[in-house]
């Protein structure tokens, strides 16, 4: 069945590219909402999962089981690094998990395997952030003794 397009599919996949990022379902609604556009939350469910099966967006879960959508800028199958932190994702090839996958699927009698891999760590500019938030060492050595007496 060919799915129409709407004005309605067509912003929510506006505001997916505005978006720079992955973002919920939920999330991309109040964009929506606070715009006044009146989508409803169920339009933008449906409206994201046509826009997962056609190839223009990315879904994935994230580390918390949410469904988290992107805009896809990568044609084809291909996978991600995704920050925990502040969302960055960088789309990327591995041309290892594709072999890896065919070759044990085949091993184990399966064909037509598909695999879904995306990796969530923190990126560089958060990772950076984070270690000049922590205290170091030497910090902690030269802080008052709050046990002491004055």
């Amino acid at each position: 069945m060919v799915q129409r397009n709407t004005w309605q599919r067509d912003r929510v996949r506006e505001a997916l590219g505005d978006a720079g990022g992955f973002v919920s379902a939920q999330d991309l609604h109040r964009v929506l909402r606070d715009e006044n556009t009146g989508i409803g939350l169920a339009t933008v469910y449906r409206a994201l999962a046509t826009l997962a099966t056609s190839g223009e967006a990315d879904q994935l879960q994230s580390p918390d089981g949410e469904a988290i959508y992107r805009a896809c800028s990568t044609a084809g199958h291909h996978h991600h690094l995704i920050c925990r932190s502040c969302g960055k994702a960088v789309e990327i090839e591995a041309d290892e998990v594709e072999s890896w996958a065919q070759r044990t699927a085949s091993a184990y009698g399966f064909t037509q395997a598909e695999h879904v891999v995306d990796i969530f760590g923190m990126c560089a500019e958060c990772t950076a952030r984070g270690a000049a938030a922590a205290p170091t060492a030497a910090d902690a050595a030269s802080a008052p003794d709050p046990d002491a007496r004055v």
